[in-house]
Order: C-alpha cells, then sequence, then structure tokens
C-alpha cells in the first residue's frame, strides 16, 4: 500500500482529486474526512495542509505528496521530486500599492515586506542584496499595506484579482510554481512498483490534454501534400475508401495548432473532418 498526502481543501486539492480520477484512481472526496483508502487501487489518502505535505513525506508518515512547489522551495525538506504536474500554476510575486512610483527591486530598500514565504523572499532579496525587514503574516497577507502594518507584500499570485481588490499592483515575479509529486528517499520495491503505474497513469492523462483526434477524407491526388500539413504524433493513419480516388486519414494534433492548418486542410480538399477529445494516450 502507498500512502501519498494531498491538501485537505483548495484548488490544489481539487486539481489532485481530478487527476486522481482521471487516472482511474478512485478516491472518497468527502473533505471531512483525514485518510480515504482507494476501493481499485493499492492507495491511501491522507488530507493534510499545504505546509505540513513537505515534512510528512520526508519523515516517512506518507511515501509521496502533491504540494505546490513553493512549499517545497518554502519549507526546504529532504524529499526527491518524482513529477511536475502541470497544475496549479501560479507565481510568487512582489506587489506595492498601485499610487506608489516603483523605480525597481532597490525600490525596497529599508521597506517592510509582508510576506508567509520569508525563506523564499529572504534569498531573493539577498541575491539582490536588497536591505528590506521582512514581516512573517500567515493569513490574508494582501491586505496589509492597507492597514499600514507593511510597504509591500511578498505573496501567490495566479489571475491578479486578489491584488486588484486591494489596491495593489505586480512589480516583480520571484518564481513560478506548479503542482509537483514529491516522494521519500526510502520507498521499498513494493511501493516503487505500485508508484511507477501511479507515474505511468499519470503521464498517459497528461498526454491527452489539449490534444484532439481528428478523422477526414482526402483526395489520394493530395495525399502527400495533406500529410506533410499534419504534425502528428509519428506518422498518420491512412485507410482506403470505397471511392478509389479518395482515402481516409486519422491523426492526433495539439488542439493549439489545429485552427492554424486546418485552412491547408479544406484548400487540399479535406472533407468530412471529425474532431474528438482524448481521454488518455499512451505514448
Amino acid at each position: 500500500m502507498l500512502r501519498i498526502a494531498v491538501q485537505s481543501k483548495g484548488r490544489l486539492y481539487d486539481d489532485t482529486m481530478n487527476l486522481l480520477s482521471e487516472a482511474d484512481i478512485k478516491v472518497s472526496s468527502s473533505k471531512r474526512t483525514l485518510i480515504a483508502q482507494s476501493p481499485n487501487f493499492p492507495l491511501e489518502v491522507l488530507f493534510l495542509r499545504d505546509d505540513d505535505i513537505p515534512q510528512c513525506v520526508a519523515s516517512g508518515v506518507a511515501d509521496i505528496g502533491v504540494v505546490g512547489q513553493n512549499e517545497y522551495m518554502e519549507r526546504g525538506e529532504n524529499v526527491q521530486i518524482l513529477s511536475h504536474l502541470g497544475f496549479s500554476k501560479c507565481r510568487l510575486s512582489l506587489a506595492i500599492p498601485k499610487e506608489v512610483k516603483y523605480t525597481g527591486p532597490h525600490w525596497f530598500d529599508d521597506k517592510r515586506i509582508a510576506t508567509s514565504y520569508p525563506n523564499i523572499l529572504g534569498k531573493y532579496l539577498r541575491e539582490h542584496d536588497i536591505k528590506a525587514d521582512i514581516h512573517v503574516i500567515t493569513g490574508s497577507v494582501e491586505i496589509s499595506p492597507g492597514i499600514g502594518m507593511a510597504d509591500g507584500i511578498f505573496d501567490i499570485v495566479s489571475s491578479g484579482s486578489t491584488l486588484v481588490s486591494n489596491n495593489l499592483r505586480e512589480v516583480e515575479i520571484v518564481t513560478q510554481s506548479e503542482a509537483l509529486l514529491v516522494g521519500n528517499w526510502n520507498l521499498d520495491d513494493d511501493k516503487h512498483q505500485i508508484l511507477n503505474e501511479m507515474l505511468f497513469r499519470f503521464e498517459a492523462v497528461r498526454s491527452a490534454v489539449d490534444k484532439k483526434y481528428v478523422m477526414m477524407n482526402v483526395p489520394k491526388v493530395n495525399l502527400n501534400e495533406i500529410v506533410e500539413v499534419l504534425p502528428g504524433i509519428k506518422s498518420p493513419t491512412i485507410i482506403p475508401l470505397a471511392d478509389d480516388q479518395w482515402c481516409s486519414i486519422h491523426t492526433v494534433l495539439d488542439e493549439k495548432r489545429f485552427w492554424g492548418i486546418i485552412g491547408k486542410l479544406k484548400e487540399l480538399g479535406a472533407q468530412g473532418i471529425l474532431v474528438t477529445p482524448i481521454e488518455k494516450m499512451i505514448l
């Protein structure tokens, strides 16, 4: 049995539970339970505060954990990064009141900065030779300048709407963050085997993101030109039709590139283009 630590609530909880579901690992999603066991996969889930997860994994209470890169960097626990999961993306930034003129990083010299991430901020200040006073706050950091507690803040920024609502503006992006899968260094062979199966499933889910399965009928006379236009994974599948002047092409395309080539396909005679989503993709 493999034990994974997961954030007990919030965006990271939602994204993690969705990933487990997409990987066909069933877990009760009740937020009132502290521990749950999957009925169809050898996995036990601990629901914890996000800042407790790195220590929990490092100490061996949990074998692996899903944690924000920001918490991984801040806590500095001795755990290994098993995978960058690619969701719950955000950034850690410095922000100041909108009406204040900003002259660069050294604006923060002799200023008070409120944050929940003193270690990451302290490293940034040392690297840029900035002498500032760090005020550690565990609650709503963004209100600090408005009540006179600080001159600026260092906090997580996703959409930036929280900054705007508190009359703040982002002035320096210090680091990017996303969800990480971290692990204890001393997993036994049985747990490694379960972990590898889980990582295999996660990769199949991630590989299908923004990918579409595309089918179309094309005239054989333009077949080679159409194949050159299609940026498939390898070579597209070509299927003959009852009309020997036509054939069907099946391929996988990145959704972001699809609309850029659809016009070229139409010009080359492609017809009956069918686009369907992909749930999993094994490369």
